[in-house]
């Protein structure tokens, strides 16, 4: 039970103090809002709010939390000290999308009534290539964090195979598919998994066909 717990604060924290974070310095990306010329532009592919209200079963109780709809990859440095070396992709955006991103959104919604939290959120590369590496990149922090002291709490049971990614730390997940140029995670806690696999469904259906 104290484990379960343990979990459960975890998810909730990763979620819920993305207000408390910071900008990485790196290569620039372009102007708020702009799209590279040539990359598809994540806006198009994730779902407006209604479509989240409809999938989550929330209705007008699921809103968006303002502080965390960014436009940016972003670290939350004073968690990220805190956990292994291994797992410290679990506070970093910029750990778990890679160096090579063109453009980022990442929105989370809350519902409050039933306590429960879940964003969606997309990077587009270049080139197939760069979202390759950057998934690879992903299973593999994602496996030496499992095999750490540590990766119980962290990531707990998970699973990988060409194109998806899934952990499930406590009754919270995330999910990681790659396809074509984009990486795109879908994360939870409170609501069914059930709940977020449909939202990557929808959400891939959106990515063009190569």
């Amino acid at each position: 039970m104290a484990r379960l717990t343990r979990r459960l604060m975890l998810c909730c924290a990763v979620l819920l103090t993305a207000a408390c974070t910071r900008v990485v310095p790196g290569t620039a990306l372009m102007a708020f809002g702009a799209v590279p010329l040539g990359v598809l532009d994540v806006n198009t592919i994730l779902l407006d709010q209604s479509r989240m209200r409809a999938i989550t079963g929330a209705g007008e109780h699921l809103t968006i939390i303002p502080s965390m709809d960014g436009r940016y990859p972003v670290d939350i440095d004073q968690l990220a000290e805190t956990a292994p070396r291994e797992c410290r992709f679990i506070y970093a955006e910029t750990a778990t999308f890679g160096p090579d991103v063109a453009v980022f959104h990442k929105t989370t919604f809350q519902d409050p009534p039933d306590g429960a939290l879940i964003s969606e959120g997309a990077a587009a590369y270049r080139d197939a290539n760069a979202a390759r590496r950057a998934f690879d990149g992903l299973v593999h922090t994602v496996g030496d964090c499992a095999d750490s002291s540590e990766g119980w709490l962290f990531v707990s049971d998970w699973n990988a195979n060409a194109d998806s990614l899934q952990m499930r730390p406590g009754g919270c997940g995330r999910d990681y598919r790659v396809l074509s140029v984009a990486l795109v995670e879908v994360t939870f806690c409170g609501f069914p998994e059930s709940v977020s696999d449909i939202v990557m469904t929808n959400i891939v259906a959106n990515v063009p066909a190569a």
